[in-house]
């Protein structure tokens, strides 16, 4: 059973940065695809940003130039990094990873950007 385990949500100014990681319990290049997610209160889960296989990133539009994805085999730990935060990016960000047309998440971690 694929586990996916996020880390390194909390409370952060505007305009502050914070590193997600997502920790898999098995080799990364299993996964087809792997991604970052977002959900704010009363809002639909929402693609941040994803990184395949063969290392091609893919982000929401809110967020580009501002956050990036990227990952290391051997730590089996993909990593958002996030920068220039704003209220607007309050939500829990979930870790999704697809092996073999099934979907596996994280239980998430919650980012709260306040004054």
């Amino acid at each position: 059973q694929v586990q996916l385990v996020e880390s390194g949500g909390g409370l952060v100014q505007p305009g502050g940065s914070l590193r997600l990681s997502c920790v898999a319990s098995e080799n990364i290049f299993n996964f087809n695809i792997m991604g970052w997610y977002r959900q704010a209160p009363g809002k639909q889960r929402e693609l941040v940003a994803t990184i395949n296989v063969g290392g091609i990133t893919n982000y929401a539009d809110s967020v580009k130039g501002r956050f990036m994805i990227y990952r290391d085999g051997a730590e089996k730990t993909v990593w958002l990094q996030m920068n220039s935060l704003s209220p607007e990016d309050t939500a829990g960000y979930y870790c999704k990873a697809e092996l073999l047309r099934r979907n596996y998440w994280g239980q998430g971690t919650q980012v709260t950007v306040s004054p």
